[in-house]
């Protein structure tokens, strides 16, 4: 059974990401350490 991320560690995750990809990561080199998948990755920035 999939865990659901709380919203607080979905922001926590979303600000880590944006980091990254500030510093000229790509989002696949930059989501895969979080163990986020790119779907739920574009779900979660809309």
């Amino acid at each position: 059974m999939a865990k659901h991320a709380q919203p607080e560690e979905i922001v926590d995750k979303l600000r880590q990401a944006d980091v990254l990809i500030s510093q000229d990561q790509s989002v696949a080199d930059t989501i895969r350490p979080l163990g986020v998948s790119s779907v739920t990755y574009y779900q979660w920035r809309r």
